[in-house]
């Protein structure tokens, strides 16, 4: 009788082992299918980083919270690190698996758009379309501290300055537009009648 319940004790241990397995089993499963549903809603949105691996920063490594295959919460905390904890850009660019200058372009994009901005924008026109108003005007100002600059100089402070790659001839042709215009209203400017004048 009293092996009997050995062997019955013995039954209810192997019972009670194999349903927590089933479960931890089953918890991984849908562990799983979350992480994968979680990666394919963050491709759709382009926003799944292609380097998870990259990304040594402890609280990636340490929390759930944080996850490395978030392109989008990888960059904001790498900007965050540096703004708001004074951790050398290096330093953070390194940790989160980016260059100094990815760092740079993450920074001006979310200085100008806040989250939105780090946001990977669809592919569109390049070269001169990258130079907008604030570039052209940075380039016009390093222009004047120091004519001697030509493309290539240029090309590697916009780059330093705004994270954007730009050819140095991309930039040329566009101080080159920029200046001819000038010359073209100045020249509108000289020719106009004074307001007032008729025609007799």
């Amino acid at each position: 009788m009293e092996d009997k319940k050995v062997l019955d004790r013995g039954r209810i241990w192997d019972i009670i082992i194999f349903t927590l397995k089933l479960s931890l089993i089953e918890e991984a499963v849908m562990s799983k299918r979350a992480t994968n549903a979680k990666q394919e809603a963050l491709r759709e949105q382009r926003t799944l980083n292609p380097h998870p691996e990259r990304v040594v920063d402890r609280l990636f490594l340490e929390h759930d919270f944080f996850d490395p295959c978030d392109l989008l919460q990888v960059k904001y905390e790498m900007v965050r690190r540096v703004r708001l904890e004074g951790r050398s850009l290096s330093e953070s660019a390194r940790a989160f698996g980016f260059s100094r200058p990815s760092f740079y372009k993450a920074r001006s994009a979310f200085e100008a758009g806040g989250l939105s901005g780090l946001l990977p924008r669809r592919r569109g026109p390049k070269g001169r379309h990258k130079l907008r108003r604030e570039v052209m005007d940075f380039l016009k100002r390093e222009m004047a501290s120091d004519p001697s600059l030509r493309g290539r100089a240029l090309s590697q402070r916009v780059e330093e300055r705004f994270g954007l790659r730009v050819h140095p001839r991309s930039i040329e042709r566009a101080l080159a537009r920029r200046q001819k215009k000038r010359k073209q209203r100045r020249r509108a400017g000289h020719w106009r009648k004074p307001r007032g004048s008729r025609r007799r």
